[in-house]
């Protein structure tokens, strides 16, 4: 693609490929870097990177188009949405397209940058912040969000109890896709465990090989 739009990162983000996803009758269309791998590089040959610098965000995700499959088949007219570990921001700007009221959160700057972008790319208007996990102040102040989102986020030890603690204090409903990852029997041990109604179901996104599993979590009464 030449023409990079302003916002974006340069380097190796700046050589972008767009995707076109067919979501629940809506054509999302999604920019991201061309190569994770050449990100990666470039990445590694800084002194010292630290963890936020690291490229999961560039990458669409099996876990991210399934859930943004599901999510496009809501009427979310009204609600308000939080999308954790946003990335390239598929799952925020469906969300936005079905009616939400968005805040998309990632640690990365570039994250950040790519999900603007690809929401001004589809017509909706949503919010952004950065923060960690650990240090969510940003996300806590706008509690309770009508429903929390979250694609692939298990993909490090230390994550588990942070986020488990974390969603406790968001809201009544969380819906999370992850695609077997091996911290995910764990961190379903523990939401068990804090007494969160669970609903699960195996999802198969076109094209994928891996099988993703979305959990619904809720402290209501079941299917909230």
């Amino acid at each position: 693609m030449s023409d990079v739009p302003a916002g974006l990162p340069g380097g190796a983000a700046s050589d972008l490929v767009e995707e076109t996803l067919a979501l629940a009758g809506r054509t999302v269309r999604l920019l991201r870097p061309r190569s994770g791998d050449a990100l990666l590089d470039e990445v590694l040959a800084e002194d010292d990177p630290a963890d936020d610098r690291l490229p999961f965000w560039a990458e669409l995700w099996p876990s991210g188009s399934a859930l943004a499959a599901a999510v496009a088949e809501l009427d979310l007219g009204g609600k308000r949405v939080l999308e954790l570990g946003c990335g390239l921001g598929l799952v925020g700007v469906t969300a936005a397209l079905a009616g939400a009221d968005v805040l998309a959160a990632d640690q990365s700057a570039e994250a950040i940058a790519f999900t603007t972008v690809n929401a001004d790319r589809n017509g909706v208007a949503l919010r952004t912040v950065r923060c960690a996990f650990e240090r969510p102040e940003p996300l806590l102040a706008g509690a309770p969000w009508d429903l929390v989102l979250a694609a692939d986020v298990l993909y490090e030890p230390k994550t588990v109890p942070v986020l488990v603690d974390l969603l406790s204090r968001l809201g009544p409903a969380v819906w999370l896709a992850d695609p077997g990852r091996p911290r995910e029997p764990e961190f379903l041990r523990c939401v068990d465990a804090a007494g969160w109604r669970r609903q699960s179901r195996v999802v198969t996104p076109e094209g994928a090989l891996p099988r993703v599993r979305i959990h619904r979590l809720s402290t209501g009464t079941p299917g909230a």
